[in-house]
């Protein structure tokens, strides 16, 4: 981001997590309170992105390892005669799709445990760096009002 932009810049999604980066605004004098809250966020943004990295992944592999066990007991090969690559139908892939989740269930599990305690944590920052940017708008508006 440029220097003088005062906001979170947010790029194009990531072609291994599909999910989109984002570059933090650091303010000039960012209180100690406030860089917490960064840092969540951006240990939240991390932890994401090595989640959904790894577990589409997975996912892929796995994926195309089935298609290509199933194609195979069929006789089948990879691409067809024109050389397009072989697919199976809906219900053939929903099985995949069952067995995968299924066998990551508890991955997902740990992960949505993960994500909750971390935006928990993220919304009380939340709140606190807004109580302390409250707080400093009313003493600065009391001041000025008393001048």
């Amino acid at each position: 981001p440029p220097a003088h932009s005062r906001s979170d810049w947010i790029g194009p999604p990531d072609k291994h997590s599909n999910l989109r980066p984002v570059v933090f605004y650091v303010p000039p004098e960012e209180s100690a309170l406030e860089r917490r809250l960064r840092e969540a966020r951006q240990e939240a943004q991390a932890s994401n992105q090595r989640f959904w990295a790894r577990h589409n992944r997975a996912f892929r592999q796995e994926k195309e390892e089935f298609i290509y066990s199933r194609l195979k007991a069929k006789g089948l090969e990879m691409r067809d005669e024109s050389g397009q690559k072989a697919t199976l139908n809906a219900e053939e892939m929903a099985d995949f799709y069952k067995d995968f989740l299924s066998k990551n269930f508890k991955k997902h599990l740990q992960y949505n445990r993960d994500w909750y305690k971390r935006n928990f944590r993220i919304t009380f920052l939340m709140g606190q760096v807004a109580l302390v940017r409250a707080l400093r708008w009313l003493r600065r508006r009391k001041k000025n009002v008393e001048q």
